[in-house]
């Protein structure tokens, strides 16, 4: 039978069986469709087998009236849930978000979590001078506090100039200053330091030059609390990791 156009006002039912979710009977819902399976919508050549109980292939629809979309599904749902999945989902291609990504680490995510914490956090990049079939890879230097530094050279002054920033985000009293003079000695020492600059004095009031390396414990998070008793790094005692509202959490490398 070919239909031009066909309405339905109650159920519409392919195959058999009754099928709670959309009830029986008296009791049954209007508009509400039961399909055994399986189902193609979109072009008739998108799977060469039967792949899923549903498949979705692009739309083929010669008519002019027809758009062509940009997706093959489009799912517009009631929050917060907009698609429910019981089951493994398996994406093969990209997958985009706009929005924020929340899930359990389990399975072999928790594993790679598990043995990236024990290891050097590391770049790992093709080598920039002997090409591909070769690789170059540097790891973080670790210690016991949540550090930055700034270095540079000091030329004919007297005054290393730190980042605007740091007044705000280093505690002043963590500063400590490295200097390696160049082509003399210098006797140069650090006469005093506040959050914003770093004075130094040369033997002979001798002009200076130098190499410096300024390093600071962040104030804008908790101290690292370096050895703690516990079983994962889930553990970590940090005082503020309840708080909704504390941005320092990234003292936890999990």
């Amino acid at each position: 039978m070919q239909f031009d156009d066909v309405n339905i006002g109650g159920q519409l039912k392919v195959g058999t069986g009754v099928c709670p979710a959309i009830k029986e009977g008296n009791q049954k819902i209007n508009g509400s469709v039961l399909a055994e399976g399986p189902v193609v919508l979109g072009s008739p050549t998108a799977f060469g087998s039967q792949e899923a109980t549903l498949m979705v292939g692009p739309t083929t629809n010669a008519d002019p009236d027809s758009e062509m979309p940009e997706s093959s599904v489009g799912v517009s749902g009631n929050l917060p849930t907009g698609i429910k999945v019981k089951g493994n989902v398996y994406v093969e291609g990209d997958l985009y978000t706009t929005g924020s990504v929340d899930c359990i680490s389990t399975g072999r995510l928790e594993a790679r979590h598990s043995v990236a914490d024990a290891l050097p956090k590391k770049f790992d990049i093709v080598h920039p001078s002997l090409g591909e079939g070769n690789r170059l890879a540097h790891a973080c230097i670790e210690g016991a506090e949540v550090g930055v530094y700034h270095r540079g050279r000091v030329k004919n002054e007297k005054v290393i100039i730190l980042p605007s920033y740091w007044k705000d985000l280093v505690h002043e009293t963590s500063i400590s200053v490295q200097l390696q003079p160049i082509g003399a000695h210098q006797d140069v020492i650090v006469k005093r330091w506040d959050s914003e600059k770093i004075y130094l004095q040369s033997r002979g009031g001798m002009p200076i030059d130098c190499f410096f390396h300024v390093y600071g414990e962040r104030k804008d998070i908790n101290p690292l609390t370096v050895e703690y008793q516990g079983e994962t790094w889930e553990d970590y005692p940090d005082p503020d990791a309840n708080n909704p509202d504390y941005e320092g959490q990234n003292t936890i490398t999990g």
